[in-house]
């Protein structure tokens, strides 16, 4: 399923602030030893493309920063704004760069600081064919989307390409479609649909990364409330810096502490399926590549995030005049974190 849209349509959704009842250890308590306790709450169930943080978990890089932290792992009944909002969590995943911009237009309290991943992972699917090598090449053919692609990236698509609303087909989340006519296009997410499709089609499908064709977002982000930003910005260094250190041991080192833990909070989760997320991160430079080769992973910039804000909004998703910056933070990034370590695990 293409968990990324899925949750960037319920984000998009007005986001209640409720009344919530605290665990017995409430997040962001002290505890007896000193560490606070923090929950940290993923966009879906355990997976490869969580493995930078479940790695910082399993080697101790949240516990030698002196967290205690919970990752609390999501599906498609949770909504993370909302835990944010009602500070339920203190740090919680933003599947796209909708869903901090979302925030600000609820005032909902939280923000962007940190993007682990460079690239969006949204892609364009289509069976082996001479007439379609490239996203241009796919003007004026039906194509399967869900409904919320139809007020995200089917807009840009629009814009940048001259896609019309009549090439709408709806996508269900149900291969079969796609499966049985050649002629077929659709969405999907670059570590679940094709590796799906290859399996039971029995065929390799041409893949297109939007991220490789101009589409400006990030994803997968760390977003923190405006309390922990504002009143313990010494915990959010440090969540973020372990989660760094996370990624960068996942990528480069060996992933097995993070994988058993996947495996343990995700019985769905196979040895096979996690070596293809994992995989594909890495073969598509999703975590690390572009802005990151110099101001390391989870970087990132002012320029990318009113590119992607400017793009937009001129193709009617977001109001002229949002305060993009009321988004996110770089006083947590872009300060190379992670590089010795890399270094040194890159030499083994």
């Amino acid at each position: 399923m293409n968990r990324n849209l899925l949750l960037g349509g319920l984000a998009a959704a007005v986001i209640v602030v409720a009344i919530v009842i605290l665990l017995a250890i409430r997040p962001g308590k002290n505890l007896d030893d000193g560490a606070m306790h923090i929950v940290f709450a993923t966009d879906w169930k355990a997976q490869a493309e969580h493995g930078g943080f479940y790695q910082a978990l399993a080697k101790g890089y949240y516990k030698d920063a002196g967290l205690d932290v919970t990752i609390q792992q999501g599906g498609p009944g949770v909504n993370v704004p909302q835990l944010l909002a009602t500070n339920t969590v203190q740090f919680g995943m933003g599947s796209n760069s909708f869903i901090p911009l979302n925030v600000v237009v609820a005032k909902a309290g939280s923000k962007a600081v940190m993007a682990s991943f460079q690239k969006d992972p949204q892609v364009l699917i289509t069976h082996p064919r001479d007439d379609v090598k490239s996203i241009a090449d796919m003007k004026g053919k039906p194509i399967l989307v869900a409904d919320a692609t139809v007020s995200s990236f089917w807009p840009w698509l629009k814009a940048k390409y001259g896609f019309t609303d009549s090439q709408i087909r709806k996508y269900t989340f149900n291969l079969a479609p796609f499966l049985t006519d050649k002629k077929a296009i659709q969405e999907g997410y670059l570590s679940s649909e094709p590796y799906t499709i290859e399996k039971e089609g029995k065929f390799k499908p041409q893949v297109f990364l939007l991220s490789d064709n101009g589409y400006p977002g990030y994803a997968a982000f760390v977003m923190a409330t405006d309390e922990m930003i504002s009143d313990h910005p010494d915990v959010v260094q440090k969540f973020v810096d372990a989660s760094i250190k996370g990624w960068t041991d996942y990528l480069y080192g060996d992933p097995s502490p993070a994988n058993a833990l996947i495996k343990a909070a995700n019985p769905e989760m196979t040895d096979e399926l996690i070596a293809h997320g994992l995989a594909t991160l890495k073969a598509h430079g999703v975590v690390d590549s572009g802005d990151t080769e110099t101001l390391g992973i989870g970087a990132m910039t002012d320029k990318r995030w009113q590119a992607f804000y400017d793009e937009m909004s001129a193709a009617g998703i977001f109001a002229k005049g949002i305060d993009v910056h009321s988004a996110y933070t770089l006083e947590f990034v872009n300060h190379d974190v992670g590089r010795d370590l890399k270094k040194e695990l890159t030499k083994k």
